[in-house]
């Protein structure tokens, strides 16, 4: 700048100042500008920006199922529990025929007592009589040939010793003896066996009891080997019960036990029964094990063939849990239950079922009084799923 030009300058400042000025206020404009659009640009994208956050907030607790959970209750103590019985005879058994004919009369009808060895009923037989008429005829002629045989043997012995036949002819007549020997023993077996069989036509009580059943009459046919039952005979003074003890239970029977049996057909009363016999071993479909008791009944108040019901009064046993039926899942694998443990994961476990109860299941092992267990478990449950817990009211429900 020459010194011309500075003088100007100097001597008019008022077009710099003015420009300075409107640089200033483009500046402010601009800035203010700026402010107005970002702010714009902020209150529109915080809305979209919290509607999105919910959106995804709502999406992941949607995502995560509700599950209704109850804990496991103490089921019903053993030692006030009833097991189904069943009361059969001490000795039973089936009368069948051994020979056929007609039945001739029976003296025994049901609900008789008879003793053992008595007359039931008798059989006409007249071809097995034949028979055995027949057979001694032939024994009588057997017996004759062979008198006739020992006779000519020792005589025919005697004349060997003075050289007047010969050893030949002695020995022919020895070896007669002995066939007409077999023939004889022969014809006696027979005779023996048919008259056995002819014996038959005779029904007898094998031992003493009372006729259950009776399914002749005077004059019915008789088939031999049969599969028509003539009559059923048991005896009923001293009666078996048998019991399907679970197995949580089964260690506590011992031979020697008492029990406490009950009969719906006899209310208030009770009768003692003794364990005589266990199976020693579990029954794999039902998980029992299978006990025989005794039970005295001199007077024939309980019926054979009846349903009862016993209860251990000596055995001491902790109450098993118990869960409602809709908790299981039963899989390939076995029966399951759906657990969420504390961070809110679901653990499937196995369990082993007990008694079924109808409305609840005893579970045997897999779950304790402190697990929350998922009710009505989906079919899509898996290990290490999260879920959300809704605590089911707790009933006091017995099984």
């Amino acid at each position: 700048m020459n010194s011309k030009q500075s003088d100007n300058f100097k001597e008019n400042p008022e077009p710099a100042a003015k420009s300075q000025r409107s640089l200033v206020k483009f500046l402010v404009i601009s800035l203010i500008a700026v402010v107005l659009i970002v702010t714009g640009v902020i209150a529109g994208l915080i809305p979209r920006w919290r509607q999105q956050t919910e959106l995804n907030a709502e999406t992941r607790e949607l995502s995560i199922p509700t599950v209704t959970v109850i804990s496991p209750k103490p089921g019903q103590n053993m030692i006030h529990s009833e097991l189904p019985a069943e009361i059969k005879p001490w000795v039973e058994a089936p009368i069948y025929a051994r020979i056929s004919g007609y039945l001739k009369q029976r003296y025994v009808d049901i609900g008789d007592s008879v003793e053992a060895g008595q007359l039931l009923a008798t059989i006409d037989t007249p071809e097995q009589l034949q028979e055995l008429e027949r057979a001694r005829g032939q024994l009588d002629q057997a017996e004759a040939s062979l008198g006739i045989s020992k006779i000519t043997a020792a005589r025919w012995a005697e004349l060997l010793q003075t050289a007047s036949v010969s050893e030949q002819d002695a020995a022919e007549k020895q070896a007669d003896l002995k066939l007409k020997t077999a023939i004889a023993n022969s014809a006696r077996s027979e005779v023996r066996r048919l008259e056995k069989i002819q014996a038959f036509s005779s029904v007898t009580a094998p031992f003493s009891g009372i006729i259950t059943v009776r399914n002749i009459d005077s004059g019915d046919l008789i088939v031999a080997a049969g599969n028509r039952e003539l009559f059923h005979l048991a005896q009923i003074k001293k009666l078996r019960v048998f019991v399907q003890v679970p197995q949580e239970m089964a260690r506590s029977i011992a031979i020697g036990l008492s029990a406490e049996m009950t009969l719906p057909g006899l209310p208030g009363r009770k009768f003692t029964a003794k364990v005589i016999r266990t199976a020693g071993a579990i029954t794999a479909d039902s998980r029992t094990l299978p006990v025989e008791l005794e039970t005295d009944n001199p007077k024939g108040e309980i019926l054979a063939g009846s349903y009862a019901k016993m209860r251990f009064i000596d055995v001491k046993m902790k109450a098993s849990l118990t869960l409602p039926a809709n908790t299981v899942l039963f899989r390939p694998e076995g029966p399951r239950v759906g657990i969420v443990e504390s961070d809110g994961k679901v653990s499937l476990r196995s369990v082993a079922i007990g008694r079924d109860f109808g409305q609840t299941i005893e579970i045997i092992t897999g779950v304790t009084p402190q697990d929350r267990v998922i009710v009505n478990p989906s079919d899509s449950l898996a290990n290490g799923m999260m879920v959300t817990v809704f605590e089911a009211p707790q009933t006091e429900k017995k099984p």
